[in-house]
């Protein structure tokens, strides 16, 4: 097949991004057919920017002949849901981080997915920022031997009035807390570059909005290679967005990509220097307009590539699954407030649940 056509679900935040990408002929072989959303207005708007079809009925979607890939971008509790719908409807599937709230949920999209023949994929489009695939190039290569240490920190500004755009925005049911939203890029680009996580230790408090979930969490985490992480997220950084960085140390070396985006290498220094080293943070740098970066174009085009090739995805279902592992088991560790130790069983995470 020489051109895939997507469809949408969900015209809220994020779509805005898809659908500038897919809508805008960035992408050889990728059309934008088709929007969907329960909210009319946001559904008619989108479509007739783009020129698409609009439905809102996810049935009707699915049962057209307009579509090839469904990219779902509802609510992250109802991830399960459509991505099943659209499975059994033989069409490939795209899913926002996370791709659910409950383990139980993750297996049911493999299945349904496997038993459809159809690929499915998890967007963590932070893994192909510029700097990111530099400093994984670094890794893949030896260049830090032994790892040491692996930090990230989010300090991101969701005030109420981010809150208030949704009502399901911050329920446990729906979307979890900062870990849950906003950090999990960055919780899965720690175990990108660390590896298996042992067991995890996190807290974390509501500060300056009225959720249900967190705004601020911390945790420490211990690798299967020996080596130790910690993870520091909030939506509480006043009075604008400070940070989204990835540091990763070792005995050969440490990396730090900074900026709010994970968007810019600040340290790039090992004790065995190798040519191209002195330029690699003015060239491997970049400057987007916003938190999401510019990860969501690369994104697509491998994803295209995979279509087409019938590859394997960087993130597939199961990839998606380790990541959504390691985020309830940070919940699991807050409400217990002990180790919570990875391949385990949920029993107390509110993460998917109601309160």
């Amino acid at each position: 097949m020489s051109e895939f056509r997507f469809g949408i679900v969900g015209c809220g935040r994020i779509a805005k991004r898809h659908s500038e990408i897919l809508g805008s002929g960035l992408i050889d072989g990728a059309r934008l057919t088709a929007v969907c959303d329960v909210q009319p207005d946001r559904t008619d708007v989108m479509a007739e920017k783009f020129g698409v079809r609009s439905f809102h009925s996810l049935d009707e979607m699915l049962a057209s002949d307009e579509v090839d890939v469904v990219s779902i971008l509802t609510p992250s509790g109802m991830h399960a849901e459509h991505a099943i719908a659209a499975a059994n409807a033989g069409k490939h599937v795209i899913v926002e981080k996370p791709m659910a709230l409950r383990l139980e949920d993750a297996d049911a999209m493999i299945a349904a997915c496997d038993r459809a023949r159809v690929k499915l994929f998890v967007v963590k489009q932070n893994r192909l920022n510029v700097p990111v695939v530099k400093a994984r190039e670094a890794l893949d290569a030896g260049r830090f031997g032994k790892l040491v240490l692996g930090t990230v920190r989010v300090r991101w500004r969701r005030d109420q009035s981010y809150y208030n755009q949704d009502s399901w925005r911050g329920t446990w049911a729906q979307d979890g807390g900062v870990l849950a939203n906003q950090a999990s890029h960055h919780v899965d680009l720690l175990e990108y570059f660390m590896g298996d996580v042992v067991s995890v230790h996190a807290r974390a408090t509501r500060t300056l909005v009225d959720i249900e979930a967190e705004d601020t969490a911390i945790a420490t985490l211990e690798f299967a290679n020996g080596a130790l992480g910690i993870v520091e997220a909030t939506n509480a950084a006043r009075p604008r967005d400070l940070e989204g960085s990835l540091s990763i140390l070792g005995e050969g070396g440490t990396v730090v990509i900074g900026g709010f985006a994970v968007n810019k290498i600040q340290t790039w220094d090992f004790v065995d220097p190798q040519p191209g080293d002195d330029d690699v943070l003015e060239k491997f740098s970049v400057n987007p307009p916003n938190v999401y970066g510019y990860g969501h174009q690369a994104y697509y085009e491998h994803v295209l590539d995979c279509l087409k090739t019938d590859s394997a995805a960087l993130v597939d279902g199961l990839e998606g699954r380790r990541s959504l592992e390691l985020i309830t088991a940070l919940y699991e560790s807050i409400e217990t407030g002990k180790n919570t130790y990875l391949r385990f069983r949920s029993q107390h995470s509110k993460l998917g649940g109601s309160t």
